[in-house]
């Protein structure tokens, strides 16, 4: 793996876990060195988390990690819920019902996953991880594969200022087994449905987490 390439891994990982929190200034020297790198490689990997939307320069200050926009949440999911509606729908019509098959077996289990003494839920969101880009592997359309991937990294910065409900991450799974359901009999309208309710939820869950515990 080339430097920059490595470095940009590393500090978009780091961002979307919160572990660098909005506002926090990423000092070449520093982050080069704590990276291992050197600054052109750095650089090259801070030009791709602007492109990302993740940074953003200022002056007198350098990069900075951008904020989480909770007034625009709302938006954002009016962009997600048409995208990850198209992508349920081709998905369904372009399918290799195995790849899906398998995936429903794992989702059977999400349950035990739950369970285990995970506090970060890295196993379940790693399975789920495995579900969307099967999605993106069977809509064979680059163009709504890339637009989806830069939604779903705001998207995950998003799901961080939440609270994981355990009640409501099993819903979720339910409403993750339903889509591959839908996928796997090649229903294209049940697969847009099913990501639709599922979007719903997990948006009315967010806002409800947030009003909850405001930061």
């Amino acid at each position: 793996m080339r430097a920059s390439d490595r470095a940009y891994s590393v500090l978009r990982e780091e961002i979307l876990d919160g572990v660098l929190a909005p506002g926090v200034v990423l000092a070449e020297v520093e982050q080069a060195a704590r990276l291992g790198v050197s600054r052109t490689p750095l650089r090259e990997a801070l030009s791709r988390l602007t492109a990302d939307g993740l940074v953003s320069s200022h002056a007198g200050r350098g990069v900075v990690v951008t904020e989480v926009s909770i007034a625009r949440i709302g938006e954002l999911f009016e962009v997600r819920a048409a995208l990850e509606e198209q992508a349920a729908r081709l998905a369904a019509r372009r399918r290799d019902p195995a790849v899906f098959e398998a995936l429903r077996q794992d989702l059977l289990g999400a349950n035990e996953l739950l369970e285990r003494d995970d506090p970060a839920r890295h196993e379940y969101y790693a399975l789920v991880a495995r579900l969307d880009a099967a999605i993106d592997d069977a809509v064979q359309n680059p163009f709504l594969v890339s637009t989806l991937a830069g939604v779903r990294t705001h998207v995950a910065r998003i799901r961080r200022l939440s609270h994981d409900d355990p009640g409501r991450l099993r819903e979720a799974a339910r409403e993750h087994l339903m889509i591959v359901d839908a996928i796997v009999d090649g229903s294209e309208s049940l697969a847009a449905h099913a990501t639709q309710l599922h979007l719903h939820r997990s948006l009315k869950n967010i806002l409800g987490s947030i009003e909850r515990n405001p930061r």
